[in-house]
């Protein structure tokens, strides 16, 4: 098994499968390990894949007053979840046919379509939690996008490029490259910019269904059927897929295949996904072990992890980096 070599395409095509079918297993862990750190049982670590099957066998209700866009709406933005995958590290130390293709910047611009896609189908609904939670995740998406661009700005100072291959490549090379300071401070930002995007600010009740907090569950409050296992399973996957770059590019990318066999390409997907888990373990601990803010404060969180991209910036071109 382990002699047997896939061709490039086909390692591309785990990769995508990696994300699609692990991210459901990383988000039914984590949900798991945060209920026991809240002296619950929790539910079955496989509960993603039975709600995702079971809402697909419900039927989709549209309101009259919506359009094809809110149907629309969540098939982009999976169909862009599934494109990142095809452009950043997620298995392999070698760049695959489209790894070339968009650098960071570009898969950063992609996630952000799918946001977006998502806030104007809920907007869409005409329902008013729909439409507090899309106009809350841009107007906090607007704020977020700043600090990513500092933090890519800051990384490809230190790498001399912004291609996600790259930039992986350049950390593996040598352990003082991850311990530069400018180094730390833009992956550090880039932790607390992930805190946000996948709903773990100690703000939101990312699992909830409180309207003084909700963003990202308020958007999806009207979907149902289909499209609500596609941002359901979408979310998932976007949650997996930050994880991937945080650690394949920025922390740890280490584990991953040199090669295009098979049984290297294999244990690089069970590392990544052991990888995913300890992370999201690490998130689940940050979301339990601090209050809830005031929604108004989101804007200082953000606040802060700019200026540490910022400062990374600052401490390249001062101190040497």
């Amino acid at each position: 098994m382990d002699s047997l070599v896939v061709s490039p395409y086909g390692v591309q095509a785990i990769q995508v499968l990696t994300i699609l079918l692990g991210a459901p297993l990383v988000s039914g862990v984590i949900a798991n390990v945060e209920a026991r750190f809240q002296g619950r049982r929790g539910p079955r670590i496989l509960q993603p894949y039975y709600d995702i099957a079971k809402f697909f066998s419900k039927e989709t209700l549209v309101t009259y007053e919506s359009s094809w866009v809110f149907i629309a709406g969540p098939i982009v933005a999976f169909a862009c979840y599934l494109t990142v995958p095809m452009l950043i590290p997620v298995l392999t130390t070698f760049p695959l046919p489209l790894g070339f293709t968009g650098d960071i910047l570009g898969g950063g611009f992609i996630l952000a379509l799918a946001g977006f896609s998502v806030a104007l189908s809920g907007a869409e609904s005409g329902a008013p939690y729909a439409q507090l939670g899309a106009s809350r995740a841009m107007t906090f998406g607007a704020l977020i996008e700043p600090t990513i661009l500092f933090v890519i700005f800051a990384v490809a100072l230190i790498t001399h490029t912004d291609l996600p291959y790259a930039l992986s490549a350049t950390i593996r090379s040598s352990t003082s490259q991850m311990v530069r300071p400018s180094h730390v401070l833009a992956a550090f930002a880039f932790f607390l910019v992930v805190l946000v995007d996948t709903g773990r600010i100690p703000v939101e009740t990312h699992s909830g269904t409180l309207e003084f907090g909700m963003i990202d569950e308020a958007r999806t409050l009207e979907h149902s059927g289909p499209t609500l296992a596609l941002l359901k399973w979408g979310g998932a996957m976007k949650q997996l897929i930050l994880y991937t770059i945080l650690i394949n590019v920025f922390i740890a990318p280490w584990g991953l295949a040199s090669s295009g066999r098979l049984g290297s390409v294999g244990l690089a997907a069970i590392a990544l996904l052991g990888k995913a888990i300890g992370l999201g373990v690490i998130f689940a601990v940050v979301d339990n072990s601090f209050s809830k803010l005031r929604l108004f404060k989101i804007t200082e969180f953000i606040a802060s992890a700019f200026l540490l991209a910022v400062l990374s910036v600052l401490v390249f071109y001062v101190g040497g980096g």
